[in-house]
């Protein structure tokens, strides 16, 4: 609404700067008006203006009443938020083409001096030339305005998704700018030079002479009004080509840092905001994968989940030779009954936490979690050298951290607890198993079921850590591993070759 008035002027100034210097002769009267002839010009100018006023306020009641909620009502109010600079363009232009009917017929006829081609010329200088400039400076004022709040009617995007709203591509801004750079201004030279013209060769010499001079400041006058309007609109055109790319460029530079929260406000429904709502759903779209990534991350270890993710593992199912480590705690069945199974739910998951930390500071993946046992896999998905003295010594700090957690416990009264880990190396099948609509990244094998062996083994071998020959012998580190007698393993005729872990 702001707009109104700046424009209004604009268009005025124009209007008596064309009559005064390029077309005089088509307000000239027979005769001074009379005082019901300017009574009524002050009210046609009076009645354009309310009218005007009153008619914006109107159409523009229901942005008024806070944002729209949703339904068809809502629809209709996000349809007026969109289309609110072209219904003020509308308006300005409707009272410009009134006032050159006004005072291009109806003043005419009044003051009885009304001739068609008169008419036409104060139609051409009011409603074209200042009635065209003052709408665009309306249009592209009021939506640089408008922008500001504009987005708050569309917080979820869909802006150019609105049906049967009108659009200005950039193409066709371009193309406004230069219609009222050029065309008018030639158009308006045009009829100077054609009115200069009748007029000199009407006159004697010595008055042609005279109407040659004036021409020229004529031209100088309209050439330097030309380039004041054309700066003024051309500076709105710009900036609502310039301002919406340069938001969406600050946008690009926030997610370059990581900020994948960030969103660039649509403003717009036409090219340029196609390309920012296409960019906040792409920036949307990485924030959920980095979300899927991160919880994924959860999971299995980075180095492992990048792998995944970037295609760099077969999950449909490979040999590998891996390192399979099993943990399970001691005397769990006693100490569930004995407890409250809130409190077993929070001390396993604590328990839990701890122990995959370790597992993951070596580069081990946690397969699944079997009740109070731990399976968990060295050197698959990704293949990794070492992996067998990875979890030897992941298993080293897992009893570090077991009894930083229960020296943690006895402070609060609460019993400690103790856990068995048994350690092999050999080939497995790896990959993702189980049914059509749910599947699990798994290992199958007989390694598998001697690292599971091995872990029952420490109850009868009081040891807590036993480690195979298998994994020994590929650990070339210095590892404090004491030889045990060889033993003999359900499903296994051989007997085999274990380690303590001191």
């Amino acid at each position: 609404m702001r707009t109104s008035l700046p424009a209004n002027l604009l268009g005025a100034f124009l209007a008596f700067g064309y009559f005064q210097f390029i077309d005089p002769r088509a307000v000239a009267v027979a005769r001074r008006p009379s005082a019901g002839q300017l009574i009524f010009f002050v009210v046609g100018t009076t009645v354009l203006i309310a009218a005007g006023n009153w008619l914006g306020h109107w159409l523009a009641r229901p942005l008024s009443k806070g944002l729209p909620a949703p339904g068809p009502g809502g629809d209709k109010a996000r349809r007026l938020a969109v289309q609110l600079p072209w219904v003020m363009a509308g308006i300005t232009l409707l009272g410009w083409v009134m006032a050159g009917l006004i005072w291009g017929v109806l003043w005419n006829l009044m003051i009885g001096t009304f001739e068609p081609q008169h008419s036409a010329r104060m139609i051409f200088g009011i409603t074209f030339v200042a009635g065209s400039a003052a709408t665009a400076y309306v249009f592209f004022a009021t939506e640089h305005q408008w922008r500001r709040r504009l987005p708050d009617f569309f917080p979820d995007g869909g802006l150019t998704e609105v049906d049967g709203v009108l659009r200005l591509p950039v193409r066709a801004r371009l193309l406004v700018m230069f219609v009222l750079s050029s065309v008018i201004p030639v158009s308006v030279l045009g009829m100077l030079a054609w009115n200069r013209a009748r007029e000199a060769l009407a006159a004697p010499p010595w008055i042609a002479d005279a109407i040659v001079r004036n021409l020229l400041v004529s031209v100088v006058f309209v050439a330097v009004v030309a380039i004041v309007v054309s700066i003024v609109l051309a500076l709105h055109v710009s900036r609502s080509v310039a301002e919406p790319l340069a938001t969406l460029e600050s946008a690009m530079v926030e997610v370059e840092r990581g900020r994948l929260d960030t969103r660039s406000p649509v403003v717009s429904n036409d090219e340029i905001g196609r390309l920012t709502e296409g960019f906040n759903r792409m920036v949307r779209g990485l924030q959920e994968r980095e979300f899927m990534r991160e919880t994924f991350g959860k999971y299995v270890s980075e180095e492992i989940r990048d792998e995944i993710l970037a295609g760099g593992v077969a999950l449909q199912g490979e040999p590998r030779e891996v390192t399979i480590l099993f943990a399970d705690i001691r005397d769990f069945t006693p100490w569930v009954e004995a407890s409250d199974p809130r409190e077993v739910v929070r001390d396993l998951n604590s328990y839990f936490t701890e122990m995959e930390t370790a597992i993951r500071a070596h580069g081990g993946l946690v397969l699944q979690y079997i009740g109070d046992e731990i399976e968990a896999v060295f050197g698959a998905p990704v293949a990794k050298p070492g992996h067998a003295e990875h979890a030897v010594r992941a298993a080293q700090e897992m009893r570090r951290r077991l009894a930083a957690w229960n020296a943690a416990r006895a402070r609060v009264g609460q019993p400690p607890l103790r856990n068995g880990i048994g350690i092999h190396t050999g080939t497995v099948l790896a990959g993702n198993i189980g049914s059509a609509d749910r599947l699990s990244y798994a290992l199958v094998g007989d390694a598998v079921n001697l690292a599971s062996r091995l872990q029952s083994l420490t109850k009868e071998l009081n040891a807590d850590v036993l480690v195979s020959g298998t994994t020994r012998s590929q650990i070339d580190g210095e590892l404090p591993l004491t030889p045990l007698p060889a033993v003999k393993v359900k499903g296994r005729t051989a007997e085999v070759e274990v380690y303590a872990l001191g």
